[in-house]
């Protein structure tokens, strides 16, 4: 794969109390063209983690009243990163 499409892959990570309800399993906003391959060979490449598996799922957008009729939000791509025993991804801020 190509080195500046691994850093292009991932967009952040997706901060919820749902997401964070598991110790072993991080939450990823990803391009919607990203494929399980390539967000596998992303995270273990930029956080040097061994990762187990990877499940991928659309977002639809939701549509929302503006004050023009009606809008949709964009649709999205959500990726759950599920890592190896003992590894841990941590995102908390410092300072």
């Amino acid at each position: 794969m190509n080195q500046e499409r691994l850093y292009k892959v991932l967009l952040g990570p997706v901060i919820s109390e749902k997401a964070a309800g598991s110790e072993d399993q991080v939450v990823f906003k990803v391009t919607t063209d990203a494929e399980k391959a390539e967000v596998k060979a992303a995270v273990e490449k930029l956080f040097d983690v061994k990762v187990e598996d990877v499940r991928t799922l659309n977002v639809k957008g939701k549509t929302k009243r503006t004050r023009h009729g009606m809008g949709k939000r964009n649709d999205w791509k959500k990726a759950y990163v599920r890592l190896a025993a003992g590894q841990e991804i941590d995102f908390a801020l410092e300072g």
